[in-house]
């Protein structure tokens, strides 16, 4: 009923927002993204929570060949490094076994048949990666070591808040820095401008046909979201919720206002 009365698609900046905004960045992550296609190694994409790092690297990867590459998404990250491989192991079709080091064989095993008889790369997502053990992160450049190191056949993106970054740069996962090949950090959308661009690019692209902002509305929306388009939207799709039965076909300033206390 909210959409329908407002002429929506969708929400602005929700789940169902798949043409993403850009004024240079996810030009900049698609041609790194693209670097470890062609070469596979570690990313290492990290950002505040709500920022767009998931939805960015999720709209790189709905355009991959599933012929060439199979793409793995974990995000339940808390907890021990034997459940992490274990949950790998059943992405790639395998039964887990108990033991680390029979686990790590099979799921090793598992990738070197799917890079010489399928030509299958397999791309391991691992969203929240900083909730990862420690010990994982000691462990996986053993991991990705295939025969005697001389062959790269899996990608994995870190993606992670931003002290992920400076965890990995600490002494005891120099093993694992070494082996990162891309690091990008996405940050809020601060600026006036750019933050106005955003929030238009949402509304034209769920559908609007009118402005439902003032300016300082908008302004009240950036302060409170700190530039964040996931908090941006939780803010908008309330409002909105919470004008339909006030029969408004704006969104006042009052009303960003009232939605800010509630929600923050």
């Amino acid at each position: 009923m909210v959409l329908q009365h407002f002429g929506l698609k969708h929400y602005p900046l929700g789940k169902a927002h798949t043409e993403l905004w850009d004024d240079g960045f996810l030009d900049r992550l698609n041609q790194r993204f693209t670097w470890l296609l062609e070469s596979p190694g570690v990313g290492l994409l990290t950002g505040e929570a709500g920022v767009g790092k998931t939805a960015a690297l999720r709209q790189l990867t709905q355009a991959l060949n599933p012929h060439r590459y199979q793409v793995i998404y974990l995000a339940e990250t808390d907890f021990g490094r034997l459940d992490l491989y274990r949950s790998l192991a059943l992405a790639l079709g395998l039964e887990p076994v108990h033991r680390r080091a029979a686990l790590w064989r099979d799921i090793k095993a598992r990738i070197q048949e799917l890079a010489d008889g399928k030509g299958v790369v397999p791309l391991w997502i691992i969203d929240e990666a900083q909730n990862l053990p420690v010990e994982f992160f000691r462990d996986l450049p053993a991991f990705l070591n295939f025969a005697f190191d001389s062959r790269d056949l899996m990608i994995v993106w870190l993606l992670g808040h931003p002290h992920l970054a400076h965890t990995l740069e600490r002494a005891p996962y120099a093993a694992l820095a070494s082996r990162i090949q891309v690091r990008l950090q996405v940050k809020p959308i601060t600026e006036r401008e750019r933050f106005k661009d955003l929030i238009d690019h949402a509304f034209s692209q769920a559908g609007a046909q009118h402005t439902l902002l003032s300016d300082s509305g908008l302004e009240l929306l950036r302060q409170a979201s700190q530039g964040l388009p996931r908090q941006a939207g939780r803010i908008l799709k309330t409002s909105m919720q919470l004008a339909v039965p006030k029969g408004l076909n704006h969104l006042p300033d009052e009303l960003i206002q009232q939605t800010i206390e509630e929600l923050l």
